[in-house]
């Protein structure tokens, strides 16, 4: 039981609570695969996903975590050998580079020093010392870190290079803010189901470009499940080629109903009010802000000095029943993240700032006062209000 109120938060950079209306169709009674009714669904989602992704590409719809997307982007464009560049800026970075590693590209790393976005300079120079690699791994969002790395702009001195390809690990922004597939030159883009999607930890999402098509066709990367050739076809034929994720698609395609009802636009205002919300309010606290681009969809704060991001988490958790997230690797211990995605109503938001200074008061009595911790929950509702 919670000191102030006994309602669940989570407030993580995914998974994310789920909308009421995504809730309800989970719990539909379970549908074959290979009915006509299911293939009146799937048919709808694969049109209507690709406005997310902002593509007149197919995306797919593979049941897996993010990161099984993220290995399905290397597999079908990389044969071993291949000269791959990755932006590893923190803990999901320094994943993929590994990724690609383990099917045998030679990986050449940008390192960029945690909280900070990739030097635009130093990636132009390591293409021009490799113009032969075969691909640019970046984050859109380091979950880990909190940082938004500028997509559209790499994009653009990317595509100056035909054999290089531009794969975009989205999981952590794509549906949270302006990502356009097509329009910013991203060649693979993959997204997660547990994050601005809504929907539970399980399928991943994953698109080409017509550029990265043509290496797939003759990609020499052993690949047999994350196989897009097949699922292409199959997809085609109006089907998933092996068993499809019923429960998850049939709750995107709410999630896909909902989104056009708001427009596409409205839900990036919307989640960049809940970002801007939380650092404004976080500094407000007393902590600073982890990022120098900070991104839409997730926030890390630093917290204080002698205080622990990891205890202050769980304290959070086991006393106000609201989960977020501490910091990972070098940033353990040194910050909280908090997300913006999914369903999260403003008393949520409210709430959280309140027993955010509780909490921290909790950890050190003279650091915040009751008198404060008050004016501050008072301005946040007002601030809601002032910003709807």
């Amino acid at each position: 039981m919670t000191t102030f109120d006994a309602k669940y938060s989570l407030l993580a950079p995914g998974p994310v609570n789920l909308h009421p209306e995504v809730r309800k169709a989970l719990a539909l009674p379970m549908i074959h695969h290979r009915t006509p009714e299911f293939d009146k669904i799937l048919k709808k989602v694969l049109a209507g996903i690709k406005t997310i992704f902002q593509t007149t590409q197919d995306v797919f719809l593979l049941t897996s975590t993010g990161s099984g997307g993220m290995e399905a982007l290397l597999v079908n464009v990389l044969s071993p050998g291949d000269k791959v560049i990755a932006i590893n800026s923190g803990k999901f970075g320094e994943r993929w580079a590994e990724m690609a590693k383990a099917y045998g590209a030679e990986v050449i790393m940008i390192d960029v020093p945690w909280g900070k976005a990739v030097d635009l300079r130093i990636v132009e120079g390591t293409l021009k010392n490799h113009p032969d690699a075969r691909a640019v791994l970046c984050q859109a969002c380091e979950t880990s870190t909190a940082v938004a790395h500028p997509i559209e702009a790499l994009g653009k001195i990317i595509s100056a290079y035909p054999e290089t390809l531009f794969l975009v690990d989205a999981i952590t922004a794509l549906g949270a803010y302006p990502l356009p597939m097509d329009a910013w030159n991203i060649d693979g883009l993959v997204a997660g189901s547990q994050k601005a999607f809504m929907l539970p930890t399980g399928m991943t999402f994953v698109s080409l470009s017509s550029k990265a098509w043509k290496f797939a066709e003759k990609a020499t990367t052993p690949r047999f499940y994350f196989d897009l050739r097949k699922e292409r076809k199959a997809n085609q034929a109006g089907e998933t080629f092996y068993s499809s994720n019923v429960a998850i698609i049939r709750a995107l395609d709410v999630v896909l109903d909902m989104i056009q009802k708001q427009g596409l636009e409205e839900l990036f205002k919307s989640i960049h009010r809940k970002a801007e919300f939380t650092r404004v309010f976080g500094q407000k606290l007393g902590m600073m802000l982890y990022a120098d681009s900070p991104s839409d969809s997730v926030t890390a704060l630093v917290v204080p000095q002698k205080m622990d991001g990891q205890k202050i988490r769980l304290h959070l958790e086991e006393t106000h029943n609201i989960t977020i997230m501490g910091g990972q690797d070098q940033a353990k211990g040194k910050i909280i993240r908090i997300g913006h995605m999914g369903y999260i109503p403003d008393e949520d938001m409210v709430r959280l700032i309140e027993c955010l200074g509780h909490t921290l008061r909790h950890f050190d009595p003279g650091f915040l006062s009751l008198d404060h911790i008050s004016i501050l929950t008072d301005e946040a509702k007002l601030w809601l209000e002032q910003n709807p």
